[in-house]
């Protein structure tokens, strides 16, 4: 296809509607220190834009806490539209991510997170079973936690996919009520 304007009868190439900014938090100790690559980051990124997503940054912290609580919150006051958090949600003592977001998060919305752990189950993704992840809202912004693996990531994203343009639209104040 050439630049510009098509001709008539030319397929026009469309991108798909931005719904809304998102922010991904990769947390993981040695991707943090340097001593490993980051898998996930690049997954998740695909996956919000190919579902109209605007994704501001990848970032990566350390399961620590006070750097998560940190970074959700500077996603926040950015004004994101959703946080998709990646690790440290087992029950291994470093797993602090949804004791941190649970900080956060002013309201749960206990069923979503629910329906990624069945769902992450049923494909198999044992991490997803085992999540202790948590979904909420923290001011105007959806925040969602997700087990590490490839396979958690996948499915998790399949199934909030479809839930987050309505979310967001509700928080936005844009759906009419």
């Amino acid at each position: 296809m050439r630049r510009g304007s098509p001709r008539y009868g030319e397929p026009m190439e469309m991108a798909p509607p931005q719904i809304g900014r998102a922010l991904v938090v990769i947390v993981d100790d040695r991707v943090s220190h340097g001593e490993r690559e980051d898998a996930s980051g690049p997954l998740v990124r695909e996956l919000l834009q190919e579902a109209g997503l605007v994704v501001d940054a990848v970032v990566v912290v350390p399961g620590d806490p006070v750097a998560i609580r940190n970074a959700l919150n500077t996603a926040v006051i950015g004004g994101v539209d959703l946080v998709i958090t990646v690790g440290g949600t087992g029950v291994s003592p470093r797993d602090v991510t949804a004791d941190a977001t649970a900080g956060v998060l002013d309201r749960p919305i206990p069923g979503i997170a629910e329906a990624i752990r069945a769902s992450g189950l049923a494909a198999g993704a044992v991490d997803a079973g085992l999540s202790r992840g948590l979904v909420g809202v923290s001011g105007s912004t959806l925040v969602v936690n997700l087990a590490p693996s490839r396979a958690a990531v996948r499915d998790g994203m399949a199934t909030l996919t479809p839930l987050v343009a309505h979310v967001i639209s509700e928080l936005s104040g844009l759906d009419g009520n």
